[in-house]
């Protein structure tokens, strides 16, 4: 054999160690390929098995949440309910009118309308605001339905009724009573620091309880007792937007008194129709 016929033989041989070659590579790359595809189903299956498992837990806890959801519904129609009876037997003991606690509904939810409060937090404070002197229950009748001025030591017990109040309404985690509980402690308690029964002032003094002070100092000077006549609504402006000696605009927040200012024909047509 020359040289010539050699040269095709080596050739072969070289092609044929590449193809064993690519072939060994392409076992290697099937091999790794399957192992890949096993790794993947078993990560697939994995996460197919916490995906149910995710499934049951959302359905627990929707079921868990409706099931509180209907609880707290029972809960806090019983905490109105409460309040309703309680409302009541304040009545029993105070001489303000039905007509009375209407007002002051109507007029805290203008109010509180205009200054932007959310609807549901708007209907709250409407449910709580009867509530402000339930406090007055604890008051003896010969000071509460005393016809002529109180005097000293009979002031000084009426003005314990809210705190009377709010130890009547403390205690619950409901987001109403505890409205009800700010009400009745604070409705009295003046922005510049001056009213009872804690002096509180200013942005201490809770929101509901800033718009009730002005409601019902609105309907009480509207109002005729038996040791005052009843005021008209232009006097009641007057007094409440420049003060008389006993009332004073810096009794007010100024937020809720600019809201009255605007708010005047409605308290007017308001008390009106009562």
């Amino acid at each position: 054999m020359n040289a010539k016929d050699a040269l095709p033989c080596a050739g072969i041989g070289e092609i044929s160690g590449k193809l064993r070659a690519s072939e060994s590579q392409l076992e290697m790359y099937a091999r790794d390929f399957r192992t890949l595809l096993i790794k993947e189903r078993a990560e697939r299956q994995q996460l197919e098995a916490v995906n149910k498992q995710l499934e049951c837990y959302a359905r627990d806890l929707k079921i868990a949440f409706a099931a509180e959801q209907a609880r707290s519904h029972e809960l806090e129609k019983a905490h109105r309910d409460s309040l309703m009876r309680l409302l009541r037997a304040s009545r029993f003991k105070d001489n303000e009118t039905a007509a009375h606690l209407r007002r002051i509904q109507h007029l805290a939810r203008l109010l509180a309308e205009r200054l932007g409060w959310p609807a549901e937090r708007v209907q709250m404070l409407v449910e709580a605001s009867p509530m402000h002197d339930v406090g007055k229950i604890a008051v003896p009748d010969a000071i509460l339905h005393k016809p002529g001025p109180l005097n000293a030591e009979e002031w000084r017990i009426m003005r314990r009724h809210p705190v009377y109040g709010a130890l009547l309404l403390q205690g619950s985690h409901s987001p109403l009573l505890e409205m009800a509980r700010e009400i009745a402690l604070a409705h009295h308690e003046h922005w510049d620091g001056t009213g009872y029964p804690r002096g509180t002032k200013a942005e201490n003094i809770p929101p509901g309880a800033r718009i009730i002070a002005l409601a019902d100092v609105y309907d009480a000077l509207r109002s005729r007792r038996a040791y005052k006549p009843a005021l008209s609504h232009a006097r009641t402006s007057e007094v409440i937007l420049q003060g008389d000696g006993r009332t004073a605009p810096e009794h007010f927040d100024p937020a809720v008194l600019a809201a009255y200012r605007e708010l005047q024909p409605q308290f007017e047509v308001l008390h009106g129709r009562s």
